[in-house]
């Protein structure tokens, strides 16, 4: 591990920590201060993942015109700054839910540029051979923050209060774009001259759309994360009101599925060069939907544990798949495309989720959670076939990370 990724880690560290903690701190805060109802909660919770939709495309094409390492900092000092608003105007008696919806649709925006930055800038701090193990360090880190985060914001929400907390998420904003300005290694500067925007848009659209196996892992991606926001919509519902789950044993059934990230995580480069990556990143799938389909089979009792595997297994599959087929596209995708080419498949992942989490919700109502999970997990059981078939028909030809003894098949 180099010290110029040592310090990318400790950014991400602090701040995905505090991001898992605000998670729970801003609902509470407009629950408990403000007095939200739930349509007004889920306009804070759109108001802060919209963004993806609204600039994830203009976002790549302008990440690719400059150096990532300032956008990176610059996003991390912004949105310490939206954050560090609220406490402020608590502390006053001036917050009010529309500060907070403001602040969540531009704390979005901001994160819109940094995970599409990061992604991008990964490989010069790394090397594009290392990206694979930088991943799945960066990946340990957030599911690590996904397990510890949430417990951890209930308790500070009760010791310091929301706001506080709050405040404690922007200061790890700032530790964010400190550990970033530590970084020495040098970034690849490519210069070109601006085409306009649209044609900028475009090239990353039509490079994805050309190349055989990034179409693929787009349409592989967009249909499991259709599948999960189908899934999403009925989860809880199905744990509480179908197996009559209690709060203690539906945080049993979700931290196996964060803990089993973790494990996915760690073990993905191990597997990678046990495997292949080609072989992975369509087995992974594999595996979370052949697993992931106990989990409408479960019933209330000792058949409980069914739901406890599927969850698991899914988290454990959707980790690696996730791991490895960003990995590929760092390797593969030339340095000057790879922000539009980051922001074209943000897009869409992001844009289906909206419209599977509503479809998931229609189908809760009429068909029922159980039914709702098979037509969800019957998804993701067959979403690894587009990938597959790219990786057949492209044996042979040379593409980074796929070929080779360190590649993913033999």
């Amino acid at each position: 591990m180099t010290r110029d990724f040592r310090w990318l880690l400790v950014g991400q560290t602090t701040s995905q920590f505090g991001a898992q903690v605000s998670g729970v701190a801003i609902p509470l805060l407009a629950v408990l201060s403000l007095g939200a109802t739930p349509f007004q909660l889920g306009l804070v919770s759109a108001s802060s993942t919209i963004g993806f939709a609204l600039i994830g495309l203009p976002a790549g094409a302008w990440i690719d015109r400059f150096r990532r390492r300032p956008l990176l900092v610059a996003s991390d000092l912004v949105r310490a700054v939206l954050l560090g608003s609220i406490p402020m105007a608590a502390l006053f008696g001036v917050l009010t839910l529309i500060q907070l919806i403001v602040v969540a649709l531009l704390t979005g925006f901001a994160r819109v540029f940094f995970d599409v930055g990061y992604q991008s800038y990964l490989p010069s701090v790394v090397g594009k051979e290392r990206v694979l193990a930088g991943n799945a360090a960066l990946e340990t880190i957030r599911a690590s923050g996904q397990v510890a985060g949430p417990g951890a914001g209930g308790w500070l929400v009760s010791a310091i209060g929301a706001a506080n907390v709050v405040l404690i998420q922007a200061v790890t904003f700032v530790v964010s774009a400190v550990a970033l300005l530590a970084i020495r290694a040098p970034e690849e500067v490519v210069r070109r001259e601006s085409r306009g925007l649209w044609h900028e848009i475009r090239e990353g659209l039509v490079y994805v759309v050309r190349h055989p196996v990034l179409r693929a892992i787009a349409v592989t991606s967009a249909v499991n994360n259709f599948a999960f926001a189908i899934a999403s919509a009925v989860n809880l519902v199905f744990l509480v009101r179908t197996l009559r789950l209690t709060p203690a044993w539906i945080g049993v059934v979700l931290a196996a599925g964060s803990a089993t990230a973790m494990l996915g995580a760690a073990v993905t480069p191990r597997l990678a060069r046990r495997f292949g990556s080609e072989r992975i990143i369509w087995g992974s799938l594999v595996v979370a939907g052949v697993l992931g389909l106990l989990v409408p089979l479960a019933q209330p009792g000792w058949f409980v544990v069914l739901a406890i595997i599927g969850f698991a297994a899914g988290e454990l599959g959707q980790i690696v798949y996730a791991i490895s087929s960003v990995s590929l596209r760092q390797r593969i995708v030339p340095a000057r495309l790879l922000g539009r080419v980051g922001a074209t498949m943000r897009f869409v992942l992001m844009g289906l989720f909206p419209l599977g989490a509503l479809l998931g919700g229609v189908a809760g109502s009429t068909i029922g959670p159980r039914g709702t999970l098979w037509i969800s997990g019957a998804l993701i059981a067959v979403s690894w076939i587009p990938v597959r078939r790219a990786f057949s028909r492209s044996r042979g030809n040379a593409i980074p990370g796929v070929g080779g003894r360190a590649g993913l098949s033999s």
